[in-house]
Formats: structure tokens, C-alpha cells, sequence
């Protein structure tokens, strides 16, 4: 399970998207059942990712039998569909990491803002 944060603040965004291309989220604590599913979605999509990998790493490699074109834009396809999702999978993970405690401190405290803070006005 990938649940860097169960306490998190905010929705957790899922590993699929809505029928017209929008983004999934999930008010969740990260343990229940579509936490669960999502955790496994993700494993699986990287773990095909992988493996579109090293199927491209093959073809690709020198002095590796030339393809037909459709099978070169089939594979670009599919390596764009599997960056997609590992991107995804980074983007959802990446906003469930806590924030240490020290940078929440420093975050909840007043900026100063002036010349010598180097974020002065102009």
C-alpha cells in the first residue's frame, strides 16, 4: 500500500480518469476498498510500463530486425499511454507525501516580506 499520508488534507487523485478524460478523486483516509483498488492499479500500470519498456528496449536496440511503421507508432502509443500513467501515479503519490513538521512549522508562520528577506515589492 502507498499511503504516504493517511491523515492527508485533500482528495486523493486516482490511477484513471472519467469517461471524457477528467481526473478521479477520492476523499479518503486510504484504507478502505477503493484505496485499496487504486494501490493495486497503480502497481499494475507501472509493472505494464515496465515491461513496455524493455519490449521497446528490444526492438530499438542495435542491430535489431527493422519494423513496420504501425508497429513503430504502436509501440510510440503505447509508451505515451504507459508516461501518462506513471505520471500520474507520480502526481497522486507525490501529493500524499507529509509534509515534515518542521516546513508545516515554518509554512504556518508570518512571512517577512521586505528588502533584506529578499522577497521585497517590485
Amino acid at each position: 500500500m502507498h499511503e504516504a499520508a493517511s491523515g492527508m488534507a485533500g482528495p486523493r487523485l486516482l490511477p484513471w480518469t472519467t469517461e471524457d478524460g477528467r481526473p478521479c478523486y477520492l476523499s479518503t483516509d486510504g484504507k478502505g476498498y477503493i484505496s485499496t483498488l487504486a494501490d493495486g492499479i497503480e502497481t499494475v500500470q507501472l509493472c505494464m510500463g515496465q515491461e513496455l519498456l524493455e519490449y521497446a528496449r528490444g526492438i530499438l536496440a542495435p542491430g535489431a530486425k527493422a519494423q513496420l511503421a504501425i508497429e513503430y507508432r504502436w509501440l510510440a502509443c503505447r509508451l505515451s499511454e504507459a508516461l501518462l500513467d506513471a505520471l500520474r501515479v507520480a502526481e497522486s503519490r507525490g501529493e500524499r507525501i507529509p509534509v515534515p513538521q518542521e516546513e508545516a512549522a515554518e509554512e504556518s508562520e508570518p512571512a517577512s516580506v521586505g528588502p533584506l528577506s529578499g522577497r521585497g515589492e517590485g
